[in-house]
Formats: C-alpha cells, structure tokens, sequence
C-alpha cells in the first residue's frame, strides 16, 4: 500500500514537473515569437520614432481643442464683449492652426507608416522566398504552391497592416484613453468613475471574442490558401482542362473550395459580428449610464445641467479611442494570425543541408561510387533502392534502363542531393557527396529532364539560366553546339524572341533544345539525362540525340532511358529492378544473357516498330 502510495506521489510530482517544464517551452517560444516580431522595425527605427511622434502629436491635438472649447465656453463668453471677441477670433485662429497640424500628423502616419510596414513586408518576403529556394524536394512533395503564394501574398499584407497600425493604434487610444478621463475627471470625478465603471465588463467581453476571432481568422488564412492551390492548379494545366472539356468539373471543384471559405468566413464574421455589435452596445450604454446617474446628480444637487451637458460632450471623445481599439482588435487578429503562419514555414528546416564542414570542391573529375546505397521517401515503409553499389569512371557513358517504379529517376536525384541516402554513401572523387557544398555540388552537375521547365520571358534569358552573367557570345555557342541556333534565328525576334510562360509557343523539341544549350552553358563535368527523348516525335528525337551526344563527350553522364534504341552505344546499362541491379554490361553483352533486358528490348523495339 505505502509503495502505491510513494509510487503515485513520485509519478505525480513527475507530472508536475512535466507541466512546469512544457509551460515554460511555451513561455519561451511565446516570448521567441514576439522578439522575432519586434526585430523587423529595428532597420525602420528612424521612421517608426517620427512615425510614433507624429502619432502621438495628432492624439495631443484632438485633446486640446476641446479644451480650447471649454475654455471659451465655460469662461470667455463671460468677459466684456469687445475684449471676448478679440479672445475668441485668437482662439479660433489656433484652433484652425491646430487642425492643420493634426491633418499633417495623420497624413505622415497615414503616408509614411504605411511606406515602412511596405518596407517591412518587403523584407518579410525576401526571408520567406529565401527559404523557399532552401527547403528540399521533400517540402514540396506534401506542399501546393497556391498554398505556399499565399504565404508570402495574402498573410504578409495583413502582418504589415500589424506592423503600421498596431503600434500607432495602440499608442494614439491610450493617450486619448487617459487624456479623456483626465478632462472627464476635472469635471466631475463621480461621473467620470460612472462612466468608467462599465470598462471592467467591457474588456472581459472583448478578452472572450478576441479568443473566438483568432482561431476563425487562422482558419480563414488556411481555407484562401486552398483556393489559391486550387487556382494556381487550374491555371497552369488549362489546355488539360479544356482538352477533356472539364471545365465544369473544374467549377464544380473549385466552388466546393470557395463554399468551405465562405463558411469559414461566416464563422469568423459570426464572432467578429458579435465583438463589434456588444461593444457597440457598452459604448452606447456608458451614454445611457452617465445620463441617468447626471439626473440623478441633479436631482441630488450634486452637479447642475451646464456641468452635464458638458461632460456628455467629452464622452464622444472617450469612446472614439475605445473604437479605434476594436479596430485595432480585428487588424491585430488578421495579423497575428498571419505571422503565426509565416513563422511555421519559417520553422520548417531543410533536410539537405551543408554540413558544418563542408568542402568548396573546384577539381571535379567525375567518378561517382555508389556505396551500399538504400533509400526511402519520407512517410513510407519500403526502400525504393535497396544496398545499391555501383562504380561510375570519370567521363563513362553509362544507361539506366528499367520498368516503372524500378528507382532510376531516384537514383539520379541522390547525385545532386535532391534527396539524402537513407543508408550507405555516394562519393565523388572518393570524396561523400554530404562533405561538398551544396551549391558547389550542383554546380557540377547538369541536368536535362524529360518535362522541360523554361521560364516566361525570351530565349537568351532562358539559356543564360544555365551560367547567369554569360555574355552574349557565350550563349550563342552554347545554342549552335546544341543544334538550336537556326531555328533560333528564323524566330521573329532571335534571341529577344518571348516563348510565353513555360515556353508554350515553342515545340517539344525546340524546348529541348533550349534546355540542352542552358547545360552547354553550365559546362559541368557530370551530366544526367532524364528520357530527354521519349517524348519527341522521331525527326526531334533525332536532332535532340545528336546534341546530346556532343554534350556528353569527355563527360560523365547518367542516361535513363525510355526508348532503349537510344542507347544502343552506351558503354554501360545497367538494368534495375525492385531487387536493385539486376544486369550491367554493353547491349550486346547483355541481349547474349536472354535476361531482363533482353526481354525489355524486344518488347520497346516491337512497340516501336508498330
């Protein structure tokens, strides 16, 4: 019984101090996430000071002219006619100048705050697009780019809304929140405490909806990000749309889409609805409140009707800071709720990164070694490549060729680290792969894809991808030694010529092409080849080899290969299969063995005689 006891006293005090330790994980990453907040002003501090400064001069002035109108209310109209005259006129004259300043003060925070929460914005979106270009293609593999553009689009204009009005809103209400219950208590102190006893129930009220609010905001920042996927996903594959005429299916997904926003939105207007309309009512009540406690005063001989009229006056001047914070409240949510998601992305770590002492290698000769290689995508179970080992000499020539799902494409995306090896190493120049740079890697490498990506814009642009700052003979060479020049040159503009947005107004082949001269450009020592020709009619295929052909010589080159005609010549194939490879030889090593091969190669050839 007494071990139960001690047993439950132990596990209890554990628990405890579990709870403790969590909460003050929380408290840290809390006071991390404000921190982090707060750093974004500090290249803006000159702007934000005059920016506060201006705020607060604007607030003082809203304070004073009614002060001047007491003044002459309560005390002016009560001198000798001519001399009140001259006063008042004075008056009026600061008065109008006063105006003045305070339309200037609000014009600067109006102008100028909002060019530095601009600013802001523009610096919250290079951090983000920055660590874009670092996350691998893991991130990207669970990730919908809509999603991803609303990150740095719709969630950062609402943290620059944060970033300007917040400070000013908060700071502006306050002044005016303590300048008007120091007017209203000069007054009358008993109806000041009546009209402020009402704050208490107010903010416990607003403490409620803000909560309701955040988390409706969060979730409408998910759900137009959704549309944006949906958007971005429609758009960019409208020719597959229209050519199965599916475009109402595409309207049908799309509004299924916009009606899960549309209820999100009427969650978060159903809170904000009820935070805008209670709050309405307290400000309305406080009028209620004073007017029957001021009779009542009156009744009392407390205060006469002059002092009431007066104060009734001043509590407009109260409750206007008292809206401006519900505004600020609704601003401060769609912020909050957006920097929250700019900071999950922002939390994301790359799983391919340098490692702390990673090598700049500048003598890449070209051997790569595959050492006891097995790799799996994240989230799976099995190995897509299995104890792979494989030995690749500077300058060979090497096929890979396989069914679907065998892992060549996989294979060649370990190279240049697009993925990590989940066991074993690959070497090149006997040196890991994860001991070399990653941008001095892939520099090393090129790359030429089955599904070309070019980019909006003209055709040098394009090649000039390959080695930013090539002159524009350099891109001319690489062209001709791709076999792209002359079909570049009978183009309207040459090399000015704009191909559209992934290069719609040029076919397969010339695409093709273009990508091969943007790697002749790279001029690397490795060179993969994913089914660069499989799918290019026979006349393109034929030019695209030829260029292909010359880009390889002298380099080491990862051919995987569609249309095993193609790779008739290659010094090595190398057949995988689930089990990993299975054959490796020349083609006519390996069609003498009647195996895997020779089996694939009478089933391509007579599909491609038929």
């Amino acid at each position: 019984m007494r071990m139960a006891q001690l047993n439950c006293y132990i596990f209890c005090g554990f628990a405890q101090q579990n709870e403790v330790y969590m909460n003050q994980i929380d408290e840290k990453k809390n006071m991390s996430k404000w921190k982090r907040f707060f750093s974004y002003y500090k290249p803006y501090l000159g702007l934000f000071f005059a920016d506060m400064f201006f705020a607060v001069l604007g607030a003082a002035v809203t304070l004073v002219i009614p002060l001047i109108i007491k003044y002459i209310t309560g005390t002016v109209i009560y001198y000798e006619p001519d001399f009140a005259l001259n006063v008042i006129l004075k008056l009026a004259a600061l008065m109008l100048g006063l105006v003045l300043l305070e339309a200037f003060c609000n014009f600067f925070i109006a102008y100028q705050g909002h060019i530095m929460g601009a600013k802001m914005e523009y610096d919250m979106r290079n951090e983000i697009f920055a660590h874009y270009q670092r996350l691998s293609f893991s991130f990207y593999d669970d990730r919908k780019v809509g999603q991803l553009m609303s990150r740095i689009t719709n969630d950062l204009f609402e943290i620059s809304e944060l970033f300007h009005h917040g400070p000013e809103d908060l700071v502006i209400s306050i002044i005016k929140f303590i300048g008007s219950f120091v007017i209203l208590a000069s007054i009358n102190i008993w109806l000041a405490l009546v009209a402020f006893a009402i704050l208490p129930f107010m903010f416990i009220y607003a403490f409620y909806f803000n909560k309701k609010m955040k988390a409706a905001f969060k979730q409408n920042r998910a759900r137009i990000a959704d549309i944006n996927a949906t958007i971005e996903d429609n758009l960019s594959g409208i020719r597959v749309v229209k050519s199965f005429a599916n475009e109402d299916a595409e309207m049908e997904k799309f509004m299924e889409g916009n009606s899960r926003f549309v209820d999100s939105k009427r969650n978060s207007y159903l809170y904000m609805g009820g935070f805008h309309s209670g709050l309405g009512a307290f400000i309305t009540l406080i009028n209620i409140i004073v007017i029957v406690a001021g009779a009542v005063f009156i009744t009392k001989g407390v205060v006469d009707v002059t002092i009431l009229i007066t104060f009734l006056l001043y509590v407009n001047n109260f409750t206007e800071p008292v809206k401006k914070l519900i505004n600020f409240t609704e601003t401060f949510q769609n912020g909050i709720s957006g920097y929250e998601r700019f900071l999950e992305v922002l939390a994301i770590e790359p799983d391919i990164q340098d490692r702390e002492n990673a090598i700049e290698k500048n003598d890449f000769k070209g051997n790569v070694s595959f050492k006891d290689v097995s790799f799996k995508y994240n989230g799976t179970d099995s190995d897509v490549l299995a104890h792979v080992s494989l030995d690749v000499k500077a300058g060979e020539y090497v096929a890979l060729v396989g069914s679907s799902g065998a892992g060549k494409t996989t294979l060649c995306s370990l190279i240049p680290r697009f993925y990590d090896v989940t066991e074993g190493s690959i070497t090149i120049d006997d040196v890991d792969i994860r001991d070399i740079k990653l941008k001095n890697l892939r520099n090393n490498i090129g790359i030429v894809q089955q599904d070309v990506y070019l980019f909006a814009g003209s055709i040098i642009e394009n090649i000039r991808y390959g080695k930013p700052g090539a002159s524009d003979e350099e891109v001319y060479e690489a062209a001709k030694r791709a076999n792209a020049h002359d079909f570049i040159m009978s183009l309207p503009n040459g090399y000015n010529t704009d191909i559209g947005q992934r290069g719609i107004k040029l076919s397969g082949g010339q695409k093709q092409r273009l990508s091969i001269a943007r790697v002749f450009l790279k001029n690397p020592p490795i060179l993969i080849f994913d089914e660069a020709t499989s799918a290019l009619d026979n006349e393109s295929e034929k030019v695209v080899q030829e260029s292909l052909e010359k880009l390889a010589a002298n380099r080491t080159t990862f051919v995987i290969a569609h249309r095993l005609s193609t790779i008739r010549n290659a010094e090595r194939i190398l057949v995988l299969t689930e089990t990993g490879i299975e054959e490796s030889g020349t083609h006519d090593e390996l069609m003498q063995k009647h195996g895997v091969y020779y089996k694939l190669y009478n089933i391509a050839t007579g599909n491609e005689k038929c």
